[in-house]
């Protein structure tokens, strides 16, 4: 029998207002597309901003329906556009935010187990790291150097 002993690392900022300005501009589009989301049985709404290495931002928020495995999470609407309007692209950076429209969401909100999946597929097929920044409605912000951070025993296409 082995054992082993995976680590991850990430790097917190207390407020928005500590992350460098790109960043910050960054997940304030997040926040802005956020308000737009279609969430009216979670009432969790999330809002995802993708920089592309073109300098373009690809934006995207939840969209829920009442047949539930239907809806799509802000981070899949952003990057499955992304890869449909600039499949050349890559990622270089994803900013998420959440809120509740229940009760203030103040701890960082990682992305979904189904959106770490679809992330992973973008990072192995640019071969580029996506730095992923997330929070929730106020609060820290935690910065993931990669997808491979918050997924370390990705599946990917090399099982096939």
């Amino acid at each position: 029998m082995k054992e082993i002993n995976i680590t991850t690392s990430f790097t917190i900022f207390d407020t928005i207002n500590e992350l460098p300005s790109e960043i910050q501009d960054l997940m304030n589009q997040a926040i802005e597309v956020r308000k737009k989301a279609y969430a009216p049985y979670s009432k969790f709404k999330v809002g995802a901003a993708l920089l592309l290495d073109n300098g373009k931002i690809v934006l995207g928020s939840n969209q829920e329906n009442a047949a539930y495995p239907s809806g799509l999470c802000a981070e899949r609407t952003a990057i499955f556009y992304a890869g449909s309007a600039y499949p050349e692209a890559k990622i270089l950076k994803m900013a998420i935010t959440a809120a509740s429209d229940t009760n203030q969401t103040t701890a960082p909100i990682p992305p979904c187990g189904s959106c770490r999946q679809s992330i992973a597929e973008y990072e192995i097929k640019q071969d580029t790291p996506i730095e992923i920044y997330f929070m929730g409605e106020i609060g820290e912000v935690y910065k993931s150097s990669s997808l491979k951070n918050l997924l370390p025993l990705m599946f990917d296409k090399k099982f096939l």
